[in-house]
């Protein structure tokens, strides 16, 4: 009974301590215009600087700058530079507060959702682009997004701990009977 025990807590404490989040994902280090800035005229481009390379991938890395009516002010699509992925903006209209937001793949191939935001003080002359970059999504926060998170579901993990408590228990009771 001992040895099932220990086998037992040895098995929990390895599921719960190794269940540790994916830490490899990119984060948002930087960007240009900076978050929460206040700026007299609009950038020509919008600059977001992450701690690691991003993948290239022009169908998968999008940038929207969305503006306080809700219209969209990025000409074109996002590039990527290394650990930076650029949006060129057009020439802003309204005065207020205008969202970058963004989803790149991260290096480990996963997607990396987010938004900065800043204030235009002054109203330009530009006018509002159509619409998301060629009808793609729209580059928004997952919380606003209607997607999923895209990353592994979570019952294969599941599954695969079950597994090992069921053989754990099963060696313990086998190797732990007396010999006859």
């Amino acid at each position: 009974m001992r040895r099932l025990l220990t086998v037992g807590a040895l098995a929990l404490a390895a599921l719960v301590g190794g269940a540790a989040p994916a830490l490899a994902h990119n984060v948002l280090v930087g960007s240009d215009p900076a978050e929460g800035a206040q700026l007299s005229a609009g950038p020509r481009e919008v600059r977001l600087t992450f701690d690691q390379p991003v993948r290239a991938g022009e169908s998968y890395n999008t940038v929207n700058v969305v503006g306080p009516d809700g219209s969209y002010w990025a000409d074109g699509p996002a590039r990527v530079e290394g650990n930076s992925v650029v949006a060129p903006v057009r020439e802003l209209g309204p005065a207020g507060t205008y969202t970058v937001g963004y989803r790149v793949l991260s290096s480990d191939g996963h997607p990396v959702p987010g938004k900065v935001t800043f204030t235009l003080t002054a109203p330009g002359a530009g006018t509002p682009a159509p619409g998301p970059q060629g009808g793609q999504d729209s580059g928004q926060p997952a919380d606003q997004a209607e997607s999923g998170s895209g990353g592994m579901p979570i019952w294969p993990w599941i599954a695969g701990a079950v597994l090992v408590v069921v053989l754990g228990l099963v060696l313990a009771l086998r190797l732990g009977k007396p010999k006859s």
